[in-house]
């Protein structure tokens, strides 16, 4: 599997956390957050190339979410050191431990730490950043 790169940064304009898909490759997109009732991982998105897709509508409410993604045609993934839960299908689950005995299979996610901003934007790449295979750290701009 190719590992892939990813920016993400705040936008000023609008209140929502937004994924741009740059590559030339359909895109599935899971979300993982903290909410009211504990853990909760979302997906799946799917993302055409060269477009966006909000994910979560209006003004952030946790600090940190997490982001999992696999390329549809190519095989390749984003992803992170953060185990959570996802499934096949469109789902919404409930607690990120013991996936698989529940049924679900169970994926490493990229923490995003928003800096406590109303919104942000993840943009996924297919560029290696250089000097090494991993992708870069996510960072923030104002």
């Amino acid at each position: 599997m190719a590992t892939m790169g990813t920016v993400a940064f705040s936008t000023p304009a609008l209140a929502d956390f937004r994924v741009c898909n740059a590559t030339q490759s359909l895109v599935g997109v899971a979300i993982g957050y903290r909410a009211a009732a504990g853990w909760i991982t979302e997906g799946w998105w799917h993302i055409e190339a060269s477009t966006c897709k909000t994910l979560i509508e209006g003004p952030l409410a946790s600090r940190y979410y997490y982001l999992y993604a696999e390329d549809a045609e190519r095989g390749g993934r984003w992803d992170g050191p953060t185990n959570m839960c996802v499934a096949e299908k469109e789902f919404k689950i409930t607690a990120v431990n013991d996936c698989v005995r529940r049924g679900f299979q169970r994926a490493g996610f990229q923490e995003y730490d928003t800096r406590e901003q109303s919104s942000w934007m993840v943009e996924l790449t297919d560029e290696l950043p250089p000097g090494g295979p991993t992708p870069p750290s996510p960072t923030g701009t104002q």
